[in-house]
């Protein structure tokens, strides 16, 4: 197990390097003539061309870049400069084409509207070294990020790992947040010693992986098992086969995941937008160790979750009522109990909505979210 004790950092994740390309097998296309560039203190990294984000359907929008520890951290930035901030922090193994939905409504309710690429994926900068991705890194990154833009009286909406990452900022610096919308998300703590999730040492690929459709084997959308105990087994004993899958398919491929965890049918070229940031195995070690992260938590976040629990300011909690997770009423319970700025407000549920609620709900959600600023002003 792979697990954090009092003073330990977070662990590595063992597997393939930059160096063990040339021995993977040949299930795995590498493409050889990617420019692999690296940053001063030695992180080996790719830059997914700009043509790759040419003619996307529905996401004309001008890039931006925060340089952070030496890596381009893409974020977009619509609406006036004087409206409220709207962060949109977008999960696993998506990017901030994940908001294509929500950011119309936002915008024209008067809202300024910040969508980031976590590192290694998007159009930021991707570490290739996937003992590069750890829970703690990533939620350093953005905190450098918000202090590298100057982001204050910000509305944080956060989903999936930008739900852990984004309420772990939160809870670590409380001041910055006016408001936090959480929607299909949490922020774990475990006890010490009780993390449940391993992961494989070392990774290899496993070339009788397929399709992440053939792997689950159906839609991710079922109705919910009616016995909570039953339902968070469940979702424990798939979420370790997934970190298995994420780490070791030879052709793991982000639209997939987006369709079999969505309960809409996308379209071919909006299925397309998922993949594009990533257009060889090179690109996707973020996209591939993000589950795995999960594996160094267990009381990192206790600090975080304490200041939540004095959080006072407005909290929303939006659920998907087909998440098996995320989504559940008890986790939704967890956090609005926990909360003290979820008292009285208008929390929903949507019965039409699985993991990617933004893809089933996005345009609703972007309005709620623009009706919840209206209805909840800064008073100081």
């Amino acid at each position: 197990m792979f697990s954090l004790g009092k003073g330990d950092s977070p662990p590595r994740v063992p597997g393939w390097r930059l160096k063990d390309f040339p021995d993977l097998p040949d299930c795995v296309q590498i493409d050889k003539d990617v420019k692999v560039l690296k940053t001063q203190r030695g992180i080996e990294f790719v830059r997914t061309p700009d043509e790759q984000f040419q003619g996307l359907s529905n996401f004309d929008y001008e890039p931006h870049y925060a340089v952070i520890d030496d890596l381009r951290m893409h974020y977009i930035d619509e609406g006036p400069r004087d409206g409220e901030l709207v962060l949109l922090l977008h999960g696993q193994p998506t990017w901030a084409y994940l908001y294509r939905k929500m950011i119309p409504p936002i915008v024209e309710a008067g809202y300024r509207v910040i969508a980031v690429d976590h590192i290694g994926m998007g159009r930021s900068d991707k570490p290739i070294d996937i003992g590069v991705h750890t829970f703690e890194q990533h939620v350093e990154w953005h905190k450098q990020f918000i202090a590298s833009l100057g982001l204050t009286g910000i509305t944080l909406f956060c989903q999936d790992w930008g739900s852990l990452m984004g309420l772990r900022v939160a809870g670590d610096l409380p001041e910055l947040f006016a408001r936090i919308v959480v929607a299909n998300g949490t922020l774990p703590v475990l006890r010490e010693g009780g993390n449940p999730f391993r992961i494989p040492n070392p990774v290899k690929i496993d070339c009788s992986l397929g399709s992440f459709e053939e792997f689950v084997g159906q839609r991710r959308t079922q109705t919910p098992p009616k016995d909570a105990a039953i339902a968070l087994l469940a979702w424990a004993q798939f979420f370790q086969t997934w970190i298995r899958y994420s780490l070791t398919a030879p052709d793991f491929t982000p639209s997939q995941v987006v369709q079999v965890a969505s309960y809409i049918d996308l379209p071919p070229e909006e299925l397309a937008g998922y993949d594009v940031p990533f257009p060889s195995f090179i690109y996707k070690a973020a996209v591939r160790s993000f589950p795995s992260m999960v594996a160094a938590i267990e009381q990192n976040n206790v600090p975080a979750w304490e200041n939540l629990g004095k959080f006072t300011r407005p909290f929303l909690f939006l659920g998907g009522e087909l998440d098996l997770n995320m989504g559940r009423r008890e986790n939704q319970e967890r956090l609005t109990k926990h909360i003290p700025g979820a008292k009285g407000q208008p929390h929903e549920r949507y019965p039409h909505a699985a993991h990617f609620i933004q893809e089933d709900e996005g345009k609703r959600l972007g309005e709620k979210v623009a009706e919840f600023i209206a209805a909840t002003p800064q008073t100081g």
